[in-house]
């Protein structure tokens, strides 16, 4: 199936020229005219391939601001008139899709909230049968591969040859300092999937404060990703939606400019792409190991309240010795040292007493 899909290079699009194939940039929310016209002004020099904005928000909390709808729509092709950017929004469903095609948008992406959902996915795709303009889509909420394929399964089975995945993180996991967790290997295992299908990073979302951007998207450079999308607005401290995450314009020229192409010298470009893969997959299990700890530990200070409210010693040296056979014989089934494990578990067994204390 994937020998189907068209590389960047085959969609008449010939690359930003600086860090990767594609760069997308742009507000949030289309929230005015004017604020659209500051964002194209002080990024036209940038090299970007798309210039984003939603019209449509889909918002957590009803009275937030949901978008200028259609309104934003006649904004953008002004601002594609005036400046010859490329624009493009989110669409949700198949009126989106109409509108969005009658106000002549060069490509469309399916956020996050909308892949979970197979009919508004099937909606959207039907709508877009017979339409020769790039899709991009988000990678589900929450994590779920199989979703994510699905939901491009069903954009080719319409026709759709054009299609970009873009990976924006996903809660529900463990995210660190992050407003979402990177799920770096969500996306390697749908490029291994589907090889020939390029994949993009949202590092704004995964982010959730311009802190992080830049690291990110240099995270994302390394694993090969073929583009960038970025929020980007001209006062975020203004912002109607997702301000935090949003860099001004030129904090976005800027860290363009810094990112670093992956080089092959000195070293096997496929080498440390795995490297770098394999690195990211251990920081993830460091995270569910230190998160798993630090569960245990409260339950172990639970017990603690609990032995001292009965009168009950800590220490019970034939429960433990139960623990440490059982997590032992464990660990030999699945290839680890007993030494190892009964060190590792020691220490575990010293702190919990220290806790229940």
């Amino acid at each position: 199936m994937s020998s189907d899909y068209l590389h960047f290079s085959d969609w008449g699009i010939t690359g930003s020229g600086l860090c990767c194939p594609i760069l997308i940039a742009g507000p949030c929310s289309a929230e005015s005219e004017d604020q659209l016209h500051q964002v194209a002004m002080r990024l036209r020099e940038t090299g970007i391939t798309f210039l984003r904005a939603g019209a449509w928000k889909p918002r957590t909390r009803p009275g937030a601001f949901e978008g200028a709808g259609e309104e934003a729509l006649k904004w953008l092709e002004r601002i594609r008139e005036e400046f010859g950017f490329r624009c493009m929004v989110e669409v949700a469903n198949a009126k989106h899709v109409g509108l969005a095609l009658a106000h002549k948008m060069d490509a469309v992406w399916i956020g996050s909230r909308t892949t979970v959902t197979p009919f508004a996915v099937q909606e959207i795709a039907d709508a877009l049968s017979g339409v020769d303009i790039p899709v991009f889509v988000k990678n589900p909420i929450h994590l779920d591969l199989e979703l994510w394929i699905g939901a491009i399964e069903r954009l080719r089975a319409a026709g759709i040859r054009r299609i970009g995945a873009v990976l924006r993180g996903c809660g529900g996991v463990a995210p660190g300092k992050y407003r979402n967790a990177p799920c770096w290997q969500l996306a390697i295992d749908l490029k291994q999937r589907l090889p020939s299908i390029p994949c993009l990073c949202d590092p704004s979302h995964i982010a959730g404060n311009t802190e992080y951007i830049l690291e990110l998207s240099q995270q994302a450079i390394n694993l090969d990703f073929q583009g960038l999308m970025l929020e980007v607005h001209p006062n975020p401290n203004q912002a109607l939606s997702d301000a935090k995450q949003q860099l001004t314009p030129e904090q976005c020229n800027a860290i363009i400019k810094s990112l670093k192409p992956r080089s092959t010298e000195g070293g096997d470009h496929n080498y440390q792409l795995k490297l770098d893969q394999l690195r990211l997959e251990i920081d993830q299990l460091d995270v569910t190991l230190i998160t798993t700890l630090a569960r245990r530990m409260k339950v172990s200070r639970e017990i603690g309240n609990l032995k001292r409210d009965n009168h009950i010693t800590v220490l019970q040296a034939s429960r433990w010795e139960r623990v440490l056979a059982q997590v032992i014989a464990k660990g030999k089934k699945v290839g680890l040292d007993e030494e190892f494990v009964a060190e590792i578990y020691n220490r575990i067994h010293l702190e919990s007493i220290r806790q229940q204390q």
